[in-house]
Formats: structure tokens, C-alpha cells, sequence
């Protein structure tokens, strides 16, 4: 999640003409012209091809049938946000503006102002069932709020599109307890009654939300209140920490774990606790108290304290001793746990789904190892002892899938087996099947598998009586299905019967257990003997981006273990594949201090050159521009070498 950095108020209309200029010329914007994130939104729209005049093809719009559904999908954020946008309405009632709720893919889910400005508002497709994701609005406080995951204000010219021009929007993004971005928050008016305290309004409102979020789905919880002050607590800046029942940090809000040095990623870890400097019974026992208390932390910093119990202590912490945490069983599942949080919370998540009837969507880069994840859900399950079938509908002809997925009976075409095939369907009976590449099925064939998930049984290529079919479903992609769909090529109905629980596999370069990693393999593939690394390899395998993730991975290593003579107890240059060697040598070596110094002294060099030129020589134009005095601009260009352009 980003830190909190909205886009500038007050960026003159001179550097956004220029800034436009060179963007309308298929010129990069030079740096320092506006401000970063501005900068990268706009570039980010006209990488969407979207043209800043003129018309662009309307974005998606949601029916009022795929509106209702999706309010459905969202009724937990719908529910908590609808206090709050009638709040925040109140607030801003008299001024011609309109309070809006999105979701994470940027389409309105509800909007609430005055009459006056929601007449011009929907001229632009400001009203509900509007997607205003950057993808097909352009720079815009909704979907820019979303695309840096931080709060926004985007006012006037900033706005990609012209026609949007009229509007002042501001907009903070809403996080649930996991970290994830549920929707976004936004309050849009007529550029000229903007007022500079509407961004702390809207990001305190967000805050109310996830607050809201948090004691619901965290109510049987551990739940730790922190604030600096005592007075904090209770307040929208307060931080929210909610412990699972063997101490793991089970949700939190960006404020708490801001205060304890951590990230989203530490959920799913004992790292509160470690940083509390506090066990678990002493905890339960602190929650007896029911006010403040004071906490030092490890830097020697005070921070304030409250400890709610969500439901009755257990009785073990009244003898000081913390619950025990339920084993983890040792099964396919845990064998692939070589020591990434990323990966763990994956497993974990997949485990609680194990026996029942939610189907599984693995999402992740190619090579990342969805469908060895898929064989260990199948293989750690019920029906561990029937069959797994694997279907890759990306490598199967668009003629061939069908017959291969749904199977025929005799004679239903040319070249049909005499007998008929039963299909890969009912194959599965019983078992799993194994979907990989789902993004890349057919529309006819995405609509036939639905059919067969939401009735249970197949129908064969030529007729006959439709056979009952019982199977667990896991589905693979490296593809945005999201995206696929808004482009038309995946169905809403599939996708959300797919996605009973989507998992996110990370791609090798994120993983934190690459040592690991690779001592299983060898170890796989050379038991006898189990070879190491050179050390000047292992820092180079570690700088690698390994774009073919596990898989390149795993090649690499066999091939280099096939080039090992007898007896040589470790894997040197000499026994990679060349490619990989010439990609691993020119990798970056992390900078010194001095080479970061030159590249900041290249850069400035280069962004003070751009704009001197832009306004022709004219320095008082130019430190305005910089935002410096003109006698700081003449010590930089003595300092970097510069002369005035002749």
C-alpha cells in the first residue's frame, strides 16, 4: 500500500499547457515539469490510447441488472460506506457537488449530491453503473486513486480528458483489514468552489469505513487500539491490529502498522506480537482493563494501548500459558512452504477451503507453479485418491477443445473414434479438474462449461442423455480476467462462479525463500550427492528477475547438475545454460552511494537543461518553473556546467 501523496493543487496552467504540449507530441514529459504522479497518470492514459480531445469510445457501463448485481457482490463495503457518503453529503450540502462510493474496478456504485451538479455531472458519465477506471476516463481522482492506491486530488486541467476539465475531484481509497482495495471514496464539484480541507474530509471518511470493516469482521478477535496519545484512541487516526487465536496478526489498518514499522505482508505472522515486545497471555490479561495503557517500544518511544477481547478468554491464559495453535498437517500443501509469507498465506487460505465446494482460481505470471499448487490442494484433500485431470486450454486447437473437455458420442463427427470419448469432464469424476488458462477458452465453450457447473452433469458432442458429473474445480491464468472481461472476451456469469476464492501466487523475483527454493530442487534432482552454489552465484541468482519464474528455475538447475563432473561439490558459471549466464552477469549490482550521487547529478543536469530550453532562455520563467529563485537557478547551472541556449 502507498503512503499518502495527492496529486498537486496547485500546478500552474502554464506548466500543465506545457506538459500537455509534449504529451500531445508523443514526447516523454520531462521530469520536474509537473508533479510525479501527474506525470505517471497521464502517461499511463495515453498508453491507453486515449486521446486528450476530441471523443474516445464511451467506457463500459453497467445495466441496471449488472448494477444490482454488483451492489449484491459489495454489500459489505455498500453497507458501511452508506452512513458515511450521507455524512459526508451533509457536510458539503449547499455547494453544487456529489459525493460518490466505487469499487476496486473504479465502476460508481452510488452517487449523492445536489440536483444542479448532478444535471452536468452525467453529461460526462459521473452517475452510477460508470466505470472511471483510468483505462477509458484518463487521469481522474477515482481511478487515479485506485491506480496509486493513495489518496488524490485531481482539479481542473489536470484532468486527462479536456471535456472533464469542469470537475474538482478528490478521492481516497478504501483498504480492508488484509490490505486489500475494496473500493474508493470520492467527493467531485465544480473546479472553482475546490476547498483545500476536502481531502482531509474524504480521508477521514475512508477511514471511518475500514473502521467500520474492521470491527465487523474482526468482532470475535483479539483487537488492539493504538494510538501516540491516550486521546487517540478511539479516534479515525487510531491504529487497529486483530490477533488470531495462536497470535498471528490477523488484520490490520495501514495507521497501526505504520506505527510498528510493518507492512500488509506481515499478516499471517507473529510480528505484532514481536514488535508489542508482548506474549499473548499478557495480552488476554490486559484486556481485563478496558482503558489505555502505556507500551514501550523497542526504539524506546511510548504508544498507547487498549485491549479488547472479542469473545471469552480462553482459560489457558489464566495460567499464563498462550493457546496452543492447531498443528499444520504435513501434507502435499505444507511441502510446498519453503519459508515466503506471501506463499503461506496462500497455503493457509487454500487449506481452509480444502473439502468444500468453492471452487479455486490460481492466478499468477507463467511458470510460477499454479498447477504444482493445484496438484497439492488435490492431493492434500478427500479426494486425494481419485482422479486429477489437468486441461491446458491455451495449448488445445479451438476445434479440438470442446470434444476434449465435453466429449462425443460415436460418429458425432468426421474422424471420431468408433467408440465415442467420455471427455476430461468425466474424467474428473470424483476428483479434481484442473482448468489451466482458463482466460484463454473460447466464449462458445466458456458458455457450455458454465452450464455444466450450474446443472452438474455433461451433455456429449452428438446428443445423447446428459451424464451427472461431481468434481472439485480449480481454474489457472496469468491473464487479468477482470480485464478480459471488460473487453468482452471472458463472461461475468463464469468468472464469478469461478471465483470462489482467488489466490494470488507470487512470482519468483517477490518470493523471500529463493535459497530454499533452490536447495529443495537440488536436492530433488541430485539426492545422492545434493550440490550447492557457488556463493558469487547465489548473489547473482538473487539480483535475477527469472521472468520464466519456477520453471527457468528449475531447468536451469537440472541442466547445470547434468554438467557436474563426479565429484564437484558445487555449481559454478561453468555449468549454466549460456543464456542464463550472460543474463545473470549483466544484471545490476546494487549501486554505491557515489554511483546513486552521479545518476541524481545526471538527472538534475537534465531536467534543468529541459526546461531552460522550454522557455527559451528566459530564467525567471524557468526558477518559477523549478520552483526555485533565479539566483538559485544560476548557482545550479554554474554547478552542473550549463550555458544559455544560443
Amino acid at each position: 500500500m502507498s503512503s499518502p501523496h495527492p496529486l498537486p493543487a496547485r500546478t500552474s496552467a502554464a506548466l500543465l499547457r506545457e506538459a500537455r504540449s509534449q504529451l500531445q507530441g508523443d514526447a516523454e514529459i520531462a521530469p520536474g515539469l509537473i508533479d510525479e504522479a501527474l506525470r505517471r497518470s497521464w502517461q499511463r492514459s495515453r498508453g491507453f490510447g486515449l486521446a486528450p480531445t476530441g471523443r474516445n469510445a464511451g467506457g463500459p457501463h453497467a445495466s441496471a441488472a449488472q448494477l444490482a448485481r454488483a451492489l449484491d457482490r459489495q454489500a459489505e463495503l455498500v453497507s458501511h460506506a452508506r452512513p458515511v457518503v450521507e455524512f459526508l453529503f451533509e457536510q458539503t450540502r449547499g455547494g453544487e457537488g456529489v459525493v460518490i462510493l466505487a469499487d476496486a474496478q473504479g465502476v460508481l456504485l452510488q452517487a449523492l449530491g445536489d440536483a444542479g451538479f448532478l444535471d452536468r455531472a452525467q453529461r460526462v458519465a459521473l452517475r452510477p453503473g460508470a466505470c472511471w477506471h483510468e483505462r477509458w476516463r484518463g487521469t481522474n481522482a477515482v481511478g487515479t486513486a485506485l491506480a496509486e492506491g493513495a489518496p488524490v486530488v485531481v482539479r481542473g486541467a489536470e484532468h486527462y480528458l479536456e471535456r472533464n476539465g469542469f470537475l474538482a475531484c478528490t478521492a481516497a481509497p478504501i483498504f480492508d483489514p488484509a490490505g486489500q482495495v475494496l473500493g474508493v471514496l470520492d467527493i467531485s464539484g465544480d473546479h472553482r468552489d475546490h476547498h483545500r480541507h476536502t481531502l482531509a474530509l474524504v480521508r477521514s471518511a475512508a477511514r471511518m469505513i475500514e473502521h467500520r470493516l474492521f470491527d465487523t469482521r474482526h468482532a470475535a478477535a483479539l483487537r488492539l487500539r493504538l494510538h501516540a496519545q491516550p486521546q487517540g484512541i478511539g479516534s479515525v487516526a487510531e491504529g487497529l491490529l486483530a490477533l488470531a487465536g495462536d497470535g498471528r496478526l490477523a488484520g490490520a489498518n495501514a495507521q497501526a502498522l505504520s506505527m510498528l514499522g510493518l507492512g500488509f505482508d506481515a499478516i499471517g505472522s507473529h510480528a505484532a506480537l514481536q514488535c508489542l515486545q508482548l506474549e499473548l497471555p499478557a495480552l488476554w490479561a490486559r484486556s481485563r482493563i478496558g482503558v489505555p495503557q502505556a507500551l514501550r517500544r523497542e526504539d524506546g518511544s511510548l504508544l498507547w494501548m487498549r485491549v479488547e477481547a472479542g469473545g471469552e478468554l480462553p482459560a489457558a491464559s489464566v495460567f499464563g500459558v498462550a493457546p496452543a495453535a492447531p498443528p499444520v498437517p504435513h501434507d502435499a500443501l505444507s511441502e510446498l512452504d519453503a519459508g515466503d509469507g506471501a506463499m503461506q498465506s496462500a497455503i493457509g487460505r487454500a487449506r481452509r477451503v480444502l473439502d468444500k465446494p468453492i471452487a479455486l482460481l490460481l492466478q499468477g505470471e507463467s511458470g510460477a507453479g499454479k498447477e504444482v499448487f493445484a496438484r497439492a490442494v488435490h492431493a492434500s484433500g478427500r479426494r486425494h485418491d481419485r482422479p486429477f485431470v489437468a486441461v491446458n486450454c491455451a495449448a488445445l486447437p479451438e476445434s479440438l477443445i470442446e470434444a476434449e473437455l465435453f466429449g462425443y458420442r460415436a460418429g458425432a463427427f468426421t474422424g471420431a473414434a468408433r467408440d465415442g470419448a467420455p471427455g476430461r469432464i468425466r474424467e474428473a469424476h470424483g476428483g479434481t479438474l484442473f482448468l489451466d488458462e482458463i482466460g484463454d477458452m473460447p466464449l462458445p465453450l466458456q458458455a457450455r462449461l458454465l452450464r455444466v457447473l450450474q446443472d452438474h452433469e455433461v451433455q456429449p458432442l452428438g446428443g445423447g442423455k446428459p451424464v451427472p458429473v461431481d468434481f472439485r474445480l480449480i481454474c489457472a491464468t496469468h491473464r487479468n480476467l477482470r480485464v478480459q472481461m471488460e473487453r468482452g472476451r471472458f463472461r461475468e456469469d463464469l468468472y464469478y462462479r469461478l471465483n470462489g476464492l482467488a489466490l494470488h501466487l507470487p512470482p519468483l523475483r517477490e518470493r523471500q525463500d529463493l535459497g530454499e527454493l533452490v536447495a529443495r530442487m537440488l536436492a530433488q534432482l541430485q539426492p545422492q550427492r545434493t550440490p550447492r552454489l557457488a556463493p558469487e552465484l547465489e548473489a547473482a541468482f538473487a539480483r535475477h528477475r527469472w521472468p520464466g519464474n519456477l520453471r527457468q528455475l528449475h531447468n536451469a538447475l537440472r541442466t547445470a547438475c547434468a554438467l557436474l563432473d563426479e565429484g564437484e561439490p558445487q555449481i559454478g558459471w561453468a555449468h549454466l545454460p549460456d543464456d542464463l549466464a550472460e543474463d545473470l552477469r549483466s544484471a545490476p549490482v546494487p549501486r554505491a552511494a557515489a554511483d546513486e550521487a552521479a545518476d541524481l547529478r545526471v538527472q538534475s543536469e537534465r531536467t534543468v537543461r529541459q526546461i531552460v530550453q522550454a522557455c527559451a532562455g528566459n530564467l525567471s520563467e524557468a526558477a518559477r518553473r523549478l520552483g526555485i529563485s533565479r539566483n538559485t537557478l544560476y548557482r545550479k547551472m554554474r554547478e552542473l556546467g550549463l550555458t544559455l541556449p544560443r
